[in-house]
């Protein structure tokens, strides 16, 4: 298995691999997303200075299998700059093999070499097997209520 920062150069191969890990997220979730909605996040996602960045976990035949999506801001709270996990998923076929860990672990240790403060995310209040996860890596609840809004 290999975990690896995705490249903003990354060709339509990779790009199109990481829409399908995602496409396979966004319908279990139920989400209205098209395939070409997504390719065209993914794509402005990899511009040069997007503030997003991809971790993909690969298998040795080359299959990506997981991947992290997550977007840089700039907290008060956290003193500086910080991450957004917007994304964490794993293939169903390839869960409780460690990956998710190991997507997470690489993100954190790129994150502390780039001068990062703090990661954020949120996730099913449900969701036991992701909660153990982040609490294993010193992630803690934090009680709030998220709003959205649609432009």
């Amino acid at each position: 298995m290999n975990v690896y920062r995705v490249p903003k150069t990354a060709g339509p191969e990779t790009r199109a691999a990481l829409m399908n890990l995602m496409m396979e997220q966004m319908n279990q979730l139920g989400g209205p997303v098209t395939e070409e909605n997504l390719l065209k996040t993914i794509d402005l996602a990899l511009t040069e200075h997007s503030g997003s960045e991809f971790f993909a976990a690969e298998t040795r035949d080359g299959s990506i299998v997981g991947c992290a999506f997550f977007n840089t801001g700039i907290s008060l709270d956290k003193g500086g700059r910080y991450i957004w996990l917007n994304d964490l998923y794993v293939k169903k076929s390839e869960r409780r093999k460690g990956i998710a860990k190991r997507l997470l672990l690489q993100v954190l240790y790129w994150a502390e070499q780039e001068d990062y403060n703090g990661i954020e995310l949120e996730t099913g209040i449900n969701n036991a097997a992701t909660k153990r996860l982040y609490n294993s890596l010193g992630f803690y609840d934090i009680i709030s209520k998220r709003y959205s809004r649609s432009l």
